[in-house]
């Protein structure tokens, strides 16, 4: 573990330097850890790929106080069991209207929009961490053979459910936003709905398989 001073009430954990699955394993245990058991003085947890910013109560306690005590729960977290993970599958329709840059995609790496299609949903991603817009997924990890950099520049409007990639990470647009991933496909599911018990559809460390569809099969799934 490694610690950063934040802010006057806010400390960074760095559990690892590398992203991947065992140092987010890391922040998924100590952040449920803590979830389960907040200190008095805990205010709020953000959890990213190697890290979790803890902000606490700076009239209660001090920085010295909080990295002592989190790397307590830090060992305790490391005798815990894995966590179960759930998986989610998301039904997308590629290319044309719902995936404007899957062409792009496919010329700048050398292949077929069918090939892009094929290696993109042939993976289980895990869901890193939310962040963005509510219900926005960072997944990773892409293949690095349809890896493909951000557009230089945003469109003012992705529309809802569009799948994008960027570098290494693929991910859903819960809403009409502005944007700059790739546009790749579109989902019919709603990603975010605040009259759901959970509001998200994918939630962190959840993992997610995306399945190819027609465009008649989304329609039947967006008119449901």
């Amino acid at each position: 573990m490694r610690f950063c001073v934040a802010s006057d009430q806010a400390m960074l954990v760095y559990l690892g330097e590398e992203i991947g699955l065992p140092t987010h394993e890391r922040v998924l245990k100590l952040l449920r850890l803590l979830q389960k058991e907040p200190p008095d003085w805990l205010r709020n947890l953000q959890p990213a790929y190697c890290s979790l910013m803890v902000t606490f109560d700076a009239c209660r306690v001090e920085h010295a106080e909080v990295e002592a005590t989190l790397r307590k729960f830090g060992e305790r977290a490391k005798g815990t069991r894995p966590l179960k993970k759930r998986t989610v599958e998301i039904p997308v329709c590629y290319g044309d209207e719902f995936g404007p840059d899957l062409d792009d995609v496919a010329k700048a790496r050398g292949l077929k929009p069918s090939q892009v299609i094929r290696v993109h949903a042939s993976r289980t991603y895990h869901a890193y961490f939310l962040g963005f817009a509510p219900g926005f997924a960072y997944l990773g990890d892409l293949a690095e053979e349809i890896a493909t950099a951000r557009l230089e520049t945003p469109r003012k409007k992705v529309p809802v459910g569009s799948v994008g990639i960027a570098g290494r990470q693929t991910a859903v647009y819960p809403f009409a936003t502005p944007g700059g991933w790739r546009l790749i496909g579109r989902t019919p599911l709603a990603m975010f709905r605040s009259d759901r018990k959970v509001m998200e559809l994918v939630s962190m460390g959840d993992q997610v398989r995306f399945r190819p569809v027609s465009r008649e099969e989304f329609q039947e799934l967006e008119r449901a």
